[in-house]
């Protein structure tokens, strides 16, 4: 991300009484370790207040802000944790140094109730973001230039990421690291926490009805074999086969539980390990895409342009430079 060894100023912004500890431990989990033997570079990973000193959570639990405000203007990421008093304005001081991040070109990456906090400096006017459900209709209420979706895990909009409730935030960081260090990296990482490695953000932050768990164990079997299998023409009649239903309620089934289609599911899955492939070999593009389940190569290199912004090539230069930048050994935290 800096382009140089120096370590990536990563700074977590909390308010007294932030909305649960989950966000504060998974941001640390992901910034607040040497991960450099995963590819990825130094961090410098701080709290920050308005102010130096103790920040308690809702749940009681007290943590230490070692920086005020100032860190922020030196800091390359930015995270947003929950904001548990919504009833009151965010202070003044807080939302210009968020402006200031933000015009400078800094990332920032909310959680939760914290996409009212990046709405509140006016950033997010214009643009798709998410927060936790139970919120979502409020954050459209407050925010009506806000284009706000309550079913996804997290929005992508360049400089500013805003991610849903709770576990939703891991998937947010992991996106994150994946965009900017690849998904090798985001993988090995994903595997250290034991969390899933990728769940695209369009997936529902929640399933709308109960699912069996005796279909819903042989619907994870099913996705399994579909990622052993892309290279092969896999249809929604091949994958409700597998599962013993009839093409219309699998279909129905997989919405319930991903909050996606089964083709969307595919795409991802398929762009997923052409980004790992195009990582860490040297195949060419024309047998990527058959190895991940493209009919040819130009329509592999219109998919991934599309969902991607660059073609396959230009993402292969990029982490390929990015492998060759340094990494000095140490913690940075």
């Amino acid at each position: 991300m800096t382009g140089t060894d120096r370590p990536v100023v990563v700074s977590l912004l909390a308010g007294d009484g932030v909305l649960g500890a989950f966000g504060l431990g998974v941001a640390a989990e992901v910034f607040g370790y040497d991960h450099s033997r995963f590819g990825l570079p130094r961090f410098d990973f701080a709290i920050v207040s308005t102010a130096p000193g103790v920040v308690r959570t809702d749940t009681g639990l007290a943590v230490h802000a070692e920086h005020g405000l100032e860190r922020l203007a030196v800091s390359d990421v930015v995270l947003v944790t929950a904001w548990e008093k919504l009833s009151k304005p965010v202070p003044d001081e807080v939302l210009e140094a968020l402006r200031a991040v933000h015009a400078r070109g800094g990332q920032i990456i909310s959680h939760c109730t914290g996409a009212f906090v990046v709405a509140s400096a006016g950033l997010l006017d214009g643009k798709r973001a998410t927060t936790h459900w139970r919120y979502a209709g409020e954050l459209a209420a407050r925010y009506p230039a806000v284009d706000v979706d309550p079913r996804v895990l997290y929005v992508d909009e360049g400089t500013l990421i805003t991610g849903a409730g709770t576990a939703a935030g891991v998937d947010a960081l992991l996106h994150f690291v994946r965009r900017e260090w690849g998904s090798a990296a985001a993988n090995a990482l994903a595997r250290e926490m034991v969390v899933p490695p990728h769940r695209d953000g369009g997936q529902a932050q929640y399933i709308d009805e109960p699912v069996a768990r005796c279909e819903d164990d042989l619907l994870g079997l099913v996705l399994d074999w579909a990622r052993a299998h892309l290279a092969e023409d896999i249809s929604v009649e091949v994958l409700a086969r597998r599962a013993l239903m009839s093409p219309r309620s699998f279909a129905r089934r997989f919405k319930a539980t991903t909050g996606t289609t089964p083709h969307a599911w595919l795409l991802a899955q398929r762009l997923a390990a052409a980004e790992t492939l195009l990582e860490e070999s040297d195949a060419p593009v024309e047998e990527i895409a058959r190895l991940v389940g493209f009919g040819t190569a130009a329509g592999f290199r219109e998919q991934f342009g599309r969902r991607r912004g660059v073609s396959p090539r230009a993402y292969r230069q990029t982490f390929r430079a990015a492998a060759l930048v340094p990494v000095s050994e140490g913690s940075a935290a």
